[in-house]
């Protein structure tokens, strides 16, 4: 490179250095699945329900089309939506992709935000408990589930929020669209809540060359009634239609993809761990620094936690540590000109969103996610960006 070249860009996700590693393995199983001709539910699909569940601590997992349709098929499995005399509620974090509150709606059921707390995004049973607690009063809808969102890549957890709902009676779907390998007490994502789901759209830590997802169950009986709703709801018999379902296979070469993925992905995983702790290490520092306009905080784990770092996301304040939408989007700018993407996930919070808005009670309502906002922003992150490129960002935004 010469004096007045720029430096190449960063990929934010690099699918290609993930592709070329894996292309012999991909063409081959996708040469198999051209072979047989068996393109839906395939045994591909088997094979990889199977991987999943190993993955899993050997939960029952089931394949389906989109991290979206597993939630949807979660609630139609466990009864959530608009019954005869009433519809249920749902209470799911604010701060979140909007497939956890639009599947809600779509089971007929009413969606309840609640906020998350600052230091990790997971939602804040504190403010779970207020919600819930003025449904109750309000009288209009009945609360019936709550769907925990592993925000970034790091899992809830589980055992508080479990505890809180079953003396609520409440149903708990753990939206994990985002922490596929990720670990709790040791024990992996897909076995910590009783139904859990997750996404293998492209960008995530194990995802396809499309849409896919999956469902994980601790009882196989409910796995059961989610492979009939995964096919129209049909029995044995193809036309013999037991339940309301939907259309939710997975086609066959999705899951060849995801299998020739899978024989890396521990590989992969830490790979991750290793690329967040370079960054928490080396931007430590901006965290009380007067010299840069902007002070950064890192994301914390937690003890017993372990992200699967879908994301590396930061908190960004000015330079005397008060939020800062300002600071943040100077920090984004800073860094765009030398060649280093950033992202911001999510700009603003769903009760806030025009198709949300009339489940929610306004701006200032749900504070802290408001205010996250308007501060957070996410570096790149995969497992395949290197000593000098991780040098290159962290270097770019302690130095101003």
């Amino acid at each position: 490179m010469t004096p007045t070249e720029s430096p190449p860009r960063i990929p934010f996700v690099d699918l290609a250095a993930q592709s070329r590693r894996l292309r012999p393995e991909i063409d081959r199983r996708i040469a198999d699945v051209l072979d047989h001709g068996r393109y839906v539910m395939g045994p591909e699909v088997d094979e990889l329900e199977a991987e999943l569940g190993r993955w899993a601590g050997g939960a029952s997992a089931v394949a389906v089309s989109s991290g979206s349709d597993a939630l949807l098929i979660a609630l139609l499995a466990l009864g959530v939506g608009r019954h005869e005399t009433r519809r249920d509620a749902v209470f799911v974090p604010t701060f979140t992709f909007t497939a956890t509150a639009e599947v809600v709606l779509l089971a007929g059921a009413v969606p309840i935000f609640v906020d998350v707390r600052e230091e990790d995004f997971l939602i804040d049973l504190d403010s779970l408990d207020r919600e819930y607690e003025n449904v109750r009063a309000a009288g209009v809808a009945m609360p019936k589930a709550v769907i925990p969102v592993d925000l970034f890549g790091l899992p809830v957890a589980e055992q508080p929020l479990a505890e809180w709902a079953a003396a609520r009676e409440l149903v708990v779907i753990s939206d994990a669209a985002q922490s596929f390998g990720a670990r709790r007490n040791r024990a992996p994502v897909g076995s910590l809540a009783p139904i859990t789901t997750t996404s293998f759209y492209p960008a995530k830590p194990l995802g396809c060359y499309g849409d896919g997802g999956a469902v994980f169950c601790r009882e196989p009986a409910t796995a059961e009634v989610v492979r009939c709703i995964r096919e129209h709801g049909q029995s044995a018999d193809r036309y013999d239609i037991v339940r309301l379902g939907v259309n939710g296979r997975l086609d066959s070469l999705q899951a060849a993809v995801l299998l020739a993925k899978l024989t890396i992905f521990a590989q992969e995983m830490a790979a991750r761990r290793a690329v967040a702790a370079g960054y928490s290490e080396r931007l430590q520092a901006v965290s009380s620094s007067t010299a840069t306009p902007w002070r950064v905080s890192t994301p914390e784990c937690g003890p017993g936690a372990e992200s699967s770092w879908a994301q590396y996301t930061l908190r960004v304040d000015d330079a005397d540590g008060r939020p800062s939408a300002d600071a943040r989007d100077a920090l984004r700018a800073h860094l765009d000109s030398a060649g280093i993407p950033t992202a911001v996930y999510y700009p603003r919070p769903m009760h806030l969103q025009p198709a949300y808005e009339s489940y929610g009670h306004g701006a200032g309502s749900l504070p802290v996610s408001e205010s996250l906002a308007d501060r957070v922003v996410s570096l790149p992150m995969h497992p395949y960006l290197d000593q000098g490129a991780l040098d290159r960002i962290c270097e770019r935004i302690t130095n101003a």
